[in-house]
């Protein structure tokens, strides 16, 4: 069959389905990253009128049509949840025709925003001053040369299996931390909390002899990452050290968020954090323990609860080391360490199946193209 040549805005239709009868709350609404995955939203979304939000039906997309500052990528994604969500009236939402789903596939579509190739079309052909931005009327205007359908599901079907995979190693992973979760929620019911202050040693070793390590942040899944903040002409004997087994804490934005932020150096390198983190060092307890429970969202809230009215909404660190953990014997804190460990492991591990998943979505859409260049030249 060959490719055959479309204008990418005659297959697919805009929509603008708002929430009007507030069918959703705040729990359905999700956001687009610029890895274009789903998210739940970072916005406080108290008071807000959820009625504007448009409804995303489960494979419809939608993107963001800001370009600017978002690591030189284009936000957008599909809902492959199996319910509708919401997302900000600021987003556009469409989907495939109907007439046109024997044409193109979404996961085929989903696959081609994949590619880092269609980023740099994105971002170079985004217009604006202050602020870029990438339209509907943009993104229709994308001429693409389509495989069959017989060939684009032959690479989707591939995609899916991946993904299936990749599913049911994560629901895996949630019943692990189900079972580290209620041991210590069994805990916590039969003994006393105990201050984490008990535990740490802070310390705060700046870089004075301004060594070349590794410009670290910290992610809101709690370990640490290369730093996305630019270092030009930054002084980096003012910054501080995380040495191996040493840990770094954000404590900023808690009341924003919602989230504290803690991460354990597990490499054999140093690390160099930003002045404003915290860094410490544990006494006496099992780390993995500790970790174990710093991680959970319960202590988060209690962390949230204890932060200032700022408009960061920080938490000081005197109420940071007076937040609590259940107390714990040597062995009960070892049998709940050896499960995190082994969730943290297979997480990462997932983490990986991910990347997997992805960086194959341009070596699938490469594969369905050539082969179907190869059936015309047949």
């Amino acid at each position: 069959m060959g490719l055959t040549k479309y204008r990418l805005g005659d297959l697919i239709e805009l929509l603008g389905q708002a929430n009007t009868d507030l069918q959703y709350g705040i729990e359905n609404v999700r956001g687009v990253n610029n890895l274009k995955k789903l998210m739940p939203t970072k916005a406080d979304l108290n008071g807000r009128n959820l009625s504007k939000f448009q409804i995303v039906n489960p494979g419809e997309f939608f993107f963001n049509h800001r370009t600017s500052r978002n690591g030189a990528k284009f936000s957008v994604t599909y809902n492959y949840e199996s319910a509708p969500i919401i997302c900000t009236e600021d987003y556009v939402v469409f989907k495939i025709k109907s007439e046109c789903e024997k044409i193109l596939i979404k996961e085929w579509l989903y696959m081609l925003f994949n590619r880092s190739e269609f980023d740099r079309y994105v971002i170079t052909n985004s217009w604006g001053s202050s602020t870029e931005f990438y339209n509907w009327v943009d993104i229709c205007s994308i001429e693409l040369g389509l495989p069959d359908y017989i060939t684009q599901k032959k690479y989707v079907d591939v995609y899916n299996s991946m993904l299936a995979n990749q599913q049911s190693y994560e629901r895996g992973l949630d019943d692990l931390k189900l079972v580290c979760d209620a041991f210590i929620d069994q805990l916590k019911h039969k003994r006393k909390s105990i201050s984490i202050g008990n535990f740490i040693i802070p310390i705060d070793n700046k870089n004075i002899e301004n060594k070349p390590y590794r410009f670290a942040g910290l992610s809101m899944e709690n370990y640490f990452i290369d730093s996305i903040a630019d270092d030009t002409g930054l002084d980096f004997t003012k910054y501080k050290i995380v040495a191996p087994d040493e840990y770094g804490a954000v404590l900023m934005k808690v009341g924003r968020d919602g989230r504290l932020t803690i991460a354990r150096n597990m490499s054999d390198e140093h690390y160099l954090i930003s002045p404003a983190y915290y860094t410490f060092r544990l006494k006496n307890i099992n780390p993995d323990y500790f970790m174990a429970t710093v991680n959970r969202s319960e202590f988060e809230r209690h962390g949230w609860f204890s932060c200032d009215t700022s408009a960061r909404g920080s938490l000081s660190w005197s109420e940071f080391i007076s937040l609590g953990i259940p107390s714990a014997t040597t062995d009960e804190q070892t049998i709940i360490a050896e499960l995190h460990k082994a969730y943290s492991m297979r997480e990462d591990i997932n983490t990986k199946l991910k990347s997997q998943i992805k960086d194959i979505c341009p070596i699938l859409i490469k594969g369905s193209i050539e082969e179907a260049k190869k059936t015309k030249e047949a």
